[in-house]
């Protein structure tokens, strides 16, 4: 009788580690698994025992959905400030004006007189010159023709970047018959206009349609074209203003002599 008092009063420690093992958490989930005689004591060491293992259970699978699940997707960042936007190739190429060769410079700069002293001249003595505006418009006329041919030499050689095709030598042959055709115009606007056309024309296979040019002559083109073009439209904004004087003198000289 006093060994098995001593059993279960020195040996109840064991049983309780010895139930609190994995074992009891495998099989914690049946509550028949208790043995008879401590019964109730197992009972109370299973209650006990499952919160632990459910808060095992429990980190366990928060490591396994850390692993399983997929990062968080970053927010874009926004663009730094310092990141300046590049320039238009419009604006590279007149950067690039300072870096032209001298000669090409100033002979392009001296073409330009022929345009700009005959608006020029006819707004200083507040008169319109025909033969002023025809010689302009001839001039004109050859410029465009030059741009052509200037395309057309620019394709020919066998190490350039233009192919000889259709496309460079056909477009090179339109700026002539345009120059041409604003020669055959008896009204020197609509000669004018057709050569506004035409330097437009000349501009946008430069720039766009061809294979371009280096980038000083890029910026060289567009002075070119914009100063020619404006010049033959101020010549026919003095011929407009000058018609009109004119129409109005004659109304006035009319009506007095009525």
């Amino acid at each position: 009788m006093l060994r098995l008092v001593q059993r279960c009063c020195f040996h109840a420690p064991l049983r309780l580690q010895k139930l609190t093992s994995p074992r009891l958490l495998l099989h914690g989930k049946d509550k028949t698994t208790c043995s008879f005689p401590s019964l109730s004591l197992q009972r109370g060491v299973c209650l006990l025992s499952r919160p632990l293992g459910l808060n095992r259970a429990s980190i366990y699978a928060t490591k396994l959905q850390a692993l399983h699940t997929s990062p968080p997707l970053s927010k874009k960042k926004p663009p730094q400030e310092s990141q300046a936007k590049q320039p238009g190739p419009v604006r590279q190429s007149m950067k690039a004006l300072k870096d032209s060769p001298k000669p090409a410079l100033y002979l392009s700069l001296a073409g330009l007189i022929p345009f700009v002293s005959v608006p020029l001249a006819m707004a200083i003595q507040g008169t319109y010159y025909p033969e002023l505006a025809f010689a302009q418009v001839t001039y004109g006329a050859v410029f465009v023709s030059f741009t052509g041919g200037m395309r057309w030499g620019f394709a020919v050689p066998e190490n350039s970047p233009a192919k000889p095709d259709w496309l460079n030598l056909a477009n090179s042959t339109v700026l002539p018959l345009l120059a041409w055709q604003a020669l055959l115009y008896k009204d020197l606007t609509s000669g004018a206009l057709m050569l506004v056309m035409g330097f437009g024309i000349a501009l946008h296979y430069d720039l766009s349609l061809l294979p371009a040019y280096p980038l000083w002559f890029q910026g060289l083109r567009i002075v070119v074209t914009l100063v020619a073009a404006l010049s033959l439209l101020a010549t026919l904004a003095v011929k407009l203003v000058s018609e009109k004087e004119l129409m109005d003198s004659r109304h006035t000289w009319q009506s007095t002599k009525q």
